[in-house]
């Protein structure tokens, strides 16, 4: 993980993903692993307690004495961390961070070639030290002892929702991609490349080919995405919320009619000031609707698939939350009977 941590981030990343990372029940973007209190406490034991120079017997002993308790601890008795993405979850580890969606397959290549790369330069490095004249047993727990010291950065036993960790994890050096297409620029690593092709996984062509399919995937979800979202801004939205606007307009109306046209706006004016919100709220979401179609076109130009799925998360993508913001406020003013979709509170609570 500490190694390849932004090789899994792209392992996991999608449109649907994107929303999910770093929300409720879900992981953050930051790779980290949470191991729990009992296994943290084993390594750093390790770590403190391998000495430098020739080992006794006594020396090994006693940390051989030390880690034939891990059986002892299989069944972790600490909080399983639902913030972590790579989390010990009492007799084994879970990767949190794929989307529900996702086929997993692709992430298990991913950790199945990194796992068997670390134990194959594991090997190396505790042969090299049996062959400078270390024990077996010496030259695995010092080797041990490196890779503990070299990958504790990316262990975290707190709240990855909290932007203190976001704080802490940029100062520990921890890449933070909160969208697929940087997310999937590692793909384009020369040390990825040589990565898969050493292990015999995939190719530097096969892993071309999946990177431009994984771009293509995104700006065919977000592009779906904004149609839908013009679509129904234009068909759904503005239409209900101009339909209780002319109801507002002609109670307004028959209020002036009776009163005369100053007491009328007086009595009026809690609903003449609800028709003026309703503009606001519209004119607002048709504007955005409209400059997201203009950057929708702009984006459908560019030949290659990563600068038009770059061009559909920085310049589409934003004016998903603004009309999603216009739509929530309208929700709330217009009348149950006229708003055409289901309300946030009619899917939480049955009417």
């Amino acid at each position: 993980i500490h190694d390849n941590a932004d090789l899994l981030r792209a392992a996991i990343a999608s449109a649907g993903n994107d929303h999910r990372l770093g929300a409720n029940e879900a992981p953050p973007a930051i790779i980290s692993a949470f191991i729990g209190t009992q296994l943290s406490a084993l390594l750093d034991d390790l770590e403190k307690n391998i000495k430098a120079g020739k080992m006794t017997p006594q020396d090994k002993t006693e940390l051989k004495l030390n880690i034939g308790k891990i059986p002892q601890i299989l069944l972790d008795n600490t909080d399983r961390n639902r913030t972590s993405p790579f989390a010990f979850t009492g007799n084994k580890f879970e990767f949190r961070a794929v989307g529900s969606s996702a086929n997993c397959s692709s992430a298990m290549i991913v950790l199945n070639t990194i796992i068997a790369k670390q134990l194959k330069e594991f090997k190396k490095t505790v042969d090299a030290r049996i062959e400078a004249g270390e024990g077996k047993d010496e030259a695995i727990l010092k080797e041990l002892q490196v890779l503990i010291k070299r990958s504790k950065k990316i262990r975290f036993e707190g709240n990855g929702y909290g932007d203190e960790w976001v704080a802490e994890a940029e100062s520990r050096g921890l890449s933070n991609h909160k969208d697929t297409p940087r997310a999937l620029k590692i793909w384009e690593d020369k040390k990825v490349a040589e990565l898969f092709e050493e292990m015999n996984v995939l190719s530097a062509r096969e892993l071309e080919a999946r990177k431009e399919i994984e771009f293509e995937n995104y700006v065919l979800k977000v592009q779906i995405e904004s149609r839908l979202m013009g679509d129904m801004t234009q068909n759904y939205f503005i239409p209900a919320a101009t339909e209780y606007q002319n109801r507002l307009i002609t109670n307004v109306q028959g209020l002036i009619s009776i009163f005369g046209e100053k007491a009328g706006k007086q009595n009026g004016a809690a609903i003449i000031n609800l028709i003026e919100e309703i503009s606001g709220h519209v004119n607002a979401m048709k504007t955005a609707s409209d400059a997201m179609l203009e950057e929708r076109k702009i984006a459908n130009k560019f030949e290659h698939a990563e600068e038009k799925a770059f061009a559909y998360c920085d310049k589409v993508k934003p004016y998903f939350d603004v009309i999603r913001y216009h739509a929530d406020k309208l929700e709330l003013l217009v009348d149950d009977e006229i708003w055409p979709l289901p309300k946030f509170r009619e899917m939480l609570f049955t009417r």
